[in-house]
Order: structure tokens, then sequence, then C-alpha cells
């Protein structure tokens, strides 16, 4: 486990990113402000191949402060499990968090997600969306992630409220035991798979959410929900 106080503690904030050049940078900023005390930070944007400059952009913001930014590109987009998980390679804190590029989630909320794992009372941790009240949640998309987290409960056992949140932060060596091979947005129940099959008691805390829609650039869609079902199902059952 970390060690309570240590003043060594390194969070790394890894975020994947695919054209969002209206946000990436403000998404940076507040990353950036977050005040975690003795916590240092290192951010790891994870470019997957965008068309619209992003990557651009956060190459030259990271300019002006490459001790703490630093970026990876993609030369292709394989989608965000992908992204992720190239981020994840490069990252060398004691905690990693994954941190969307677009608004929905607040950085703020950092502290409230790592603590537990500072504290030594879990090495997984999940911020759900659900066990806080958040307003202008679609029921679509509440059903959906209703359905989802359901049946992954059913499948594994687990008390979980939102399997599908991107706010997910772990033990750095956490990640090093487990077997990932995803891609897209399947990630999220491929990994929740692996760790409750590795044993991890997954922790979670309230979040707030600010959803955007289609138009603002949300790229989820039905075919997504179908491959969480069968990403569920195939880890379940088939063990690859």
């Amino acid at each position: 486990m970390v060690a309570q106080g240590s003043s060594a503690l390194k969070l790394s904030v890894v975020i994947p990113v695919y054209n969002e050049q209206a946000t990436i940078c403000e998404v940076i900023d507040r990353v950036r402000g977050v005040d975690l005390g003795p916590v240092e930070k290192e951010i790891i944007v994870s470019d997957d191949g965008s068309t619209d400059g992003s990557s651009q952009m956060v190459a030259e913001y990271a300019k002006n402060c490459p001790e703490l930014v630093a970026i990876h590109t993609s030369p292709i987009n394989l989608g965000k499990g992908a992204a992720v998980r190239l981020g994840m390679t490069y990252a060398t804190g004691d905690i990693v968090i994954i941190q969307d590029a677009d608004l929905e989630l607040d950085p703020n909320e950092y502290r409230c997600i790592i603590t537990p794992i500072i504290a030594g009372q879990s090495d997984v941790v999940y911020g759900s969306r659900f066990l806080a009240k958040s307003k202008g949640i679609p029921l679509c998309t509440r059903l959906a992630n209703r359905f989802l987290t359901m049946l992954t409960n059913v499948l594994y056992g687990s008390h979980l409220t939102d399997m599908e949140t991107a706010y997910k932060a772990f033990r750095r060596e956490v990640l090093e035991r487990l077997r990932l091979r995803c891609v897209r947005f399947d990630f999220e129940p491929e990994i929740t798979c692996r760790l409750l099959e590795a044993g991890y008691q997954i922790h979670e805390v309230p979040v707030s959410y600010s959803p955007r829609t289609e138009k603002e650039g949300k790229k989820l869609c039905v075919i997504d929900g179908i491959e969480a079902i069968y990403t569920l199902l195939r880890c379940r059952f088939s063990g690859s």
C-alpha cells in the first residue's frame, strides 16, 4: 500500500484525446490547478491520432511546462482504450487516474478519489456519477449504465454503481499486473473485469457529472454499448 502522508507521492493523470481542440487546454489547466497538497502531479496526454489540431495545441502547451505536461501521439486513430493504454505505459506516479479530455468531470474531485488509496483502504477507486445527484443525465444514459453495471455485478458478484465511469484510479502496480487488449470504449468493462478477476475490491466515491451532448462532441453510441456487453461476457466466460 501507499504510505499515508508520504511527501514523495506522485499522481499520474492520463488524458486520452481524440479531436478535443475545444476543451483539451482547459482540461489541462484545470488539472494543473488542482491542489493535492504534498502529492505531485504529472500530466500525460495520449493523443489518438487527432485530425483537428489537438495534438499540436497540446505540444505547444507542453513547451511552457515540460516538467509537468508530456504528450505522446499515435499516428492513427485506434480508440480510447488504446490511448489510455499508451498513456499508462509512460506513467511514473504511485497512483494513476484517467481523465477524459472533455469537461464532463471535475478534476477538483481528485482528492476524494485518491484519498482511499493514500490511506491504504483500497488499491482501486472509481468515481461514481450515480452516488451523487447529477442533473441533466439523459434517461437513456442512466438506463444503459444501470444495465451494464448490473450485468457486471451479476457476472462478478460485485456491488458497483457505475462501471462505465471515466474516473478510475489505481496504484500503478495494479495496472502492471493486468492483461488488457481492448482498444475502443470496451476498455471500460474490460479493465473492470480484469480487476475483479484479480480479486481487487473496487471502492466507489461520489463525483459530480455534467454530460455533454452528441452535438457538443459526445462520442459514445449504441454500438459501444453492444461491445460492452460482449466484452463483459467474453471476459467472464472465455477467459480471453
